[in-house]
């Protein structure tokens, strides 16, 4: 898709399982499972798709996806759906050379989000996007590196760490605009820190929402993953954000959707609605 100077790809690193009630919080399961069916585990699937935005002058990565370094243990846990190096393997297909990437913007760090940021190297775990710099949030980096008990197992230290290491690190302090045109919006509910990425382009805006919206359908407020560490924080982003995202006429990239990929908004009958889903990665 092109947007103003922007050309939009997504790519997907591949699939995995979590648990359903999990993703939906308190939401009866005869509720999610009309879009979302279980498997016999009451596990979902979940896609792990990273967005590629080019400018010429920039080549954007946002999320890398949950990266190579899997036991069979993890692997069975979560149903790994993806082969060693895939997201580096259907970027190179498009012609897409780690080497080319001028930024990887993390939205945050947990395992299925920055797990490909790093890539075994001849002395030890190097950046998989060498000439990039790695944005992430202050505060989200300072969480992870001193998670708490609740939420530790959602942060391994090797997919972030050595970038700080190598020198391409770069802490963002708030709400900014790191690039032109590229901005990052920090959203707390879900882990102190997480930032979600606009491009506002000439023709529109286009938003990766990161965790805070995972799924189409849950552009409904009080459809909340347990996993949120301040549910009613994240209700609180969510109706700010999806009320201005309909304003505006954003398109919304969904990063675990395995259906819909991108979608704008209308609200109708006091209640929001996907729009004009589409496919980037046929676009």
């Amino acid at each position: 898709m092109v947007l103003g100077d922007w050309t939009f790809r997504t790519f997907v690193d591949g699939l995995f399982r979590l648990d359903g009630g999990s993703m939906f919080g308190v939401v009866p399961r005869v509720l999610w499972e009309e879009f979302h069916p279980p498997d016999d585990l009451n596990r979902i699937q979940l896609a792990l798709r990273s967005l590629l935005a080019d400018r010429g002058d920039r080549r954007i990565l946002v999320d890398t996806g949950i990266g190579d370094r899997w036991d069979d243990k993890g692997q069975g846990r979560f149903a790994l759906d993806r082969r060693p190096g895939h997201l580096l393997g259907e970027l190179v297909a498009a012609g897409v050379y780690p080497e080319s990437i001028t930024d990887v913007i993390l939205t945050h760090l947990h395992f299925d989000h920055c797990g490909g940021s790093v890539r075994q190297g001849e002395d030890g775990l190097e950046p998989a996007f060498p000439q990039a710099r790695y944005w992430v949030q202050r505060q989200q980096w300072g969480w992870a590196t001193s998670p708490t008990e609740r939420d530790r197992a959602s942060y391994r230290s090797e997919d972030f760490e050595p970038l700080e290491a190598a020198g391409n690190l770069e802490l963002v302090d708030g709400l900014q605009e790191i690039i032109p045109e590229v901005t990052v919006v920090p959203v707390h509910g879900h882990t102190p820190g997480q930032q979600m990425v606009e491009f506002h382009t000439s023709a529109g805006v286009l938003v990766f929402c990161g965790d805070l919206i995972p799924f189409a359908s849950q552009i409904r407020p009080s459809w909340i993953m347990s996993f949120d560490l301040n549910p009613l924080l994240t209700l609180n982003e969510k109706k700010e954000f999806l009320s201005r995202a309909t304003e505006e006429g954003f398109l919304l990239v969904f990063e675990h959707d395995p259906v819909v990929e991108a979608c704008t908004l209308a609200f109708e009958e006091g209640k929001f609605v996907a729009k004009d889903t589409l496919s980037l990665a046929e676009s």
